[in-house]
């Protein structure tokens, strides 16, 4: 097995980790949030157009780039805000910039990487892995809680739950790629 080489996953998502965290910000995390969630609130919706996109794919065999860089974008965001709330990071997500935050999601080739007639049942498809996404949520909470707790007492953010919540917004990205971004035909991994 040593010398197989695994296919990368097109999608990827990479949070920087540092090495202290803030006590105070992070004590105060849910209040501090708020006006980024609001800003959110106020453009997410504009990414529920996966209907669209899906009979463009269907009946043009198109994705506009204009629309693929508009969903990356409130993507990146996302990420950026939700590795702000887990406590991941302490710099203030910013509607723009990066940070310490990379997502990579390819534009696709419609017409050779996408077939015109997944989109019709990529979400059906994707149900195992809603399924397990919960149930590691649940878990993400209850690590985000203790991590709280570290940061409070030491200033860090332990290194393997840093990991495992890395990991599950890492699979999540992968899911929604899948299954409502439309960028990718290839399956997400289970891991």
């Amino acid at each position: 097995l040593r010398g197989l080489k695994m296919k990368q996953y097109p999608v990827n998502l990479k949070i920087e980790y540092s090495e202290k965290s803030n006590k105070l910000t992070a004590l105060f995390r849910l209040v501090l949030i708020i006006p980024i969630i609001l800003t959110l609130a106020l453009i997410a919706p504009a990414e529920a157009f996966s209907i669209a996109i899906a009979l463009m794919i269907l009946f043009r065999e198109k994705y506009p780039k204009w629309w693929f860089d508009w969903n990356i974008g409130i993507t990146k965001f996302i990420y950026r805000i939700a590795a702000y709330g887990l406590l991941m990071r302490d710099e203030y997500p910013s509607t723009e910039d990066e940070q310490a935050v990379q997502v990579d999601i390819p534009y696709p080739d419609t017409k050779k990487d996408l077939n015109r007639w997944m989109p019709l049942v990529k979400w059906f498809l994707a149900i195992p892995h809603f399924i397990a996404l919960v149930f590691m949520f649940i878990a993400v909470v209850f690590c985000t809680i203790f991590a709280w707790f570290a940061i409070l007492f030491t200033g860090r953010y332990p290194r393997g739950i840093f990991d495992f919540v890395e990991g599950f917004l890492r699979w999540s990205l992968r899911v929604n790629a899948y299954a409502f971004l439309l960028t990718t035909d290839q399956y997400p991994p289970f891991k």
